[in-house]
């Protein structure tokens, strides 16, 4: 994900995290619960202390018995060792349901869980679904520099 910015405006990042979340939760049919969050963590390495932390806070205080699993691959080195210093200060029901995998591994653990199994894989995990077509890098998209701010 070559959009994210290299240090982010940590609190408007997190906030608009939760907003999406909130956004999905209400959203949600039915009989649903909870939810998976999938994640595409290969760019740009280092990730940044604070937002990782102040992730980990929105999670903890707002989602723990919505979210059901985070999926989160390619994991570098980094993420694991920065992971590994925080997993064990989070509540256990909590840590269990945070998952740091390698592509191949991510890639069978998310196939099993999407509506349309391995047709629904994002191209960043090794499937077919390409979500830039969903949302482009801005230098690829057709509207570009139309419009009014």
């Amino acid at each position: 994900m070559t959009r994210k910015p290299w240090y982010p405006d940590v609190d408007a990042e997190v906030n608009a995290l939760i907003l999406m979340a909130d956004a999905g939760i209400r959203a949600m049919p039915d009989g649903i619960t909870d939810f998976v969050c999938i994640c595409e963590s290969s760019y740009p390495p280092p990730p940044n202390p604070t937002y990782l932390i102040n992730v980990l806070k929105a999670l903890v205080r707002g989602y723990p018995d919505r979210l059901k699993l985070l999926v989160s691959a390619p994991v570098s080195s980094i993420v694991q060792f920065v992971m590994n210093l925080l997993l064990p200060l989070m509540p256990g029901r909590l840590a269990s349901k945070l998952s740091l995998l390698g592509i191949d591994v991510a890639k069978k653990k998310v196939s099993d869980m999407l509506f349309h199994g391995d047709d629904a894989i994002p191209t960043f995990y090794g499937g077919e679904l390409d979500h830039d077509v969903y949302y482009p890098e801005e230098a690829k998209c057709p509207n570009r520099g139309e419009g009014e701010v």
